[in-house]
């Protein structure tokens, strides 16, 4: 039989509350076996999407299908999915390796068959140790491993991730999320994974879905998302950016003494426009006694970052830019210097001019 090519489909979902529009004809494919994330801000419709793939929330209109099968009108207890929320959602009063079991024991699995699964699964989330400790003698992490094990334990069709980091520490967030992809590539899980943590998104994911106001702006691969933005939103959203008052002369948007090609607008009037411009494509630098260079800003600031250091620094016309730069080469940069400064670009993004 030929294996299907997608896993999940939706095709034009849109889903209204109090007449605002929280999915706007929302169409998504996914692979089997792949991991992608739903990237965005508040309120753009990434979780909306999520429930209504879990039967949680019903859309107004539009299909749902796995693996070709049009699931639109199943309840959520028949759709074959896991989930795991923000909240650890974890039963306070059963041991971790019940809570584990708990989806098997609803699928009416043997006890014998049923403990050595949710045991599997703890081993898989290293908390074998742990499975008779109750929520409340585990950690946030620990708690979310077992979420994670007892909605892996199912064998779930797809596994729906909403925000299952948010409420942790940095450190822990990190780890896990590291932990979670390791599994998720070890078992072949496709995976939804719900965040508005670009860094998160951007480490874990085969390819990563931009929404904003209910529609997918750009779905690619991390590296693309961040190199080849399709919009201003795109490339603001997905790393940080610099904003530079620039003028474009209908094909180059010159700023901080130099100039770059735009990548997106096909005007040719002359205009004032904001540049786009990332912070490793501006270098800040004393000039040496014999170069040509002109000290043309002052260091507000250096953040130590580890093998990179990033600087702000304010230019002669007032705006303050920030650039990424090697740490070895910061150490003579202080709060007050004067700095040359170097747009690195060749290809920039631009705002205005109906960019």
């Amino acid at each position: 039989m030929k294996k299907k090519s997608t896993a999940l489909r939706l095709r034009g979902v849109t889903k209204s509350f109090a007449g605002l529009t929280a999915l706007d004809s929302l169409d998504l494919d996914v692979k089997p076996g792949e991991l992608v994330a739903l990237l965005g801000p508040s309120g753009c419709g990434k979780t909306t999407a999520l429930r209504i793939v879990a039967g949680l929330e019903k859309a107004d209109s539009g299909k749902v299908l796995v693996r070709g099968e049009d699931i639109t009108e199943l309840p959520a207890h028949k759709r074959h999915m896991g989930m795991v929320f923000q909240q650890y959602s974890l039963f306070p009063n059963l041991t971790a390796e019940e809570n584990a079991a708990f989806g098997l024991r609803m699928q009416g699995v043997g006890g014998a068959e049923r403990k050595a699964r949710a045991l599997e699964l703890l081993d898989l989330v290293g908390l074998s140790a742990l499975a008779k400790r109750y929520p409340h003698e585990m950690s946030g992490g620990q708690q979310q491993r077992v979420a994670l094990a007892r909605a892996l334990a199912v064998e779930p069709e797809v596994l729906l991730l909403d925000e299952p980091l948010s409420a942790l520490d940095a450190k822990v967030r990190t780890s896990l999320r590291e932990e979670i992809r390791r599994l998720q590539l070890e078992l072949g899980t496709t995976t939804i994974f719900v965040t508005h943590d670009q860094e998160e998104a951007m480490a874990i994911s085969d390819r990563v879905a931009v929404m904003s106001r209910g529609k997918i702006e750009q779905i690619d691969t991390p590296d693309v998302l961040y190199s080849n933005p399709a919009s201003s939103f795109v490339a603001s959203f997905v790393g940080n950016m610099n904003r530079i008052p620039a003028q474009f002369d209908g094909k180059h948007a010159h700023l901080l003494g130099g100039k770059a090609k735009v990548s997106n607008t096909d005007s040719a009037a002359p205009t004032s426009v904001v540049a786009l411009v990332r912070p490793e494509n501006i270098r800040l630098f004393k000039p040496a006694h014999n170069a040509k260079a002109v000290a043309d800003a002052t260091v507000l600031n250096r953040s130590f970052l580890g093998p990179v250091s990033q600087v702000t620094a304010r230019t002669a016309d007032g705006h303050v830019v920030s650039a990424l730069l090697p740490t070895a080469d910061t150490g003579d940069l202080h709060a007050g210097d004067a700095v040359a400064v170097e747009l690195l670009a060749k290809q920039i993004m631009i705002e205005g001019s109906n960019a």
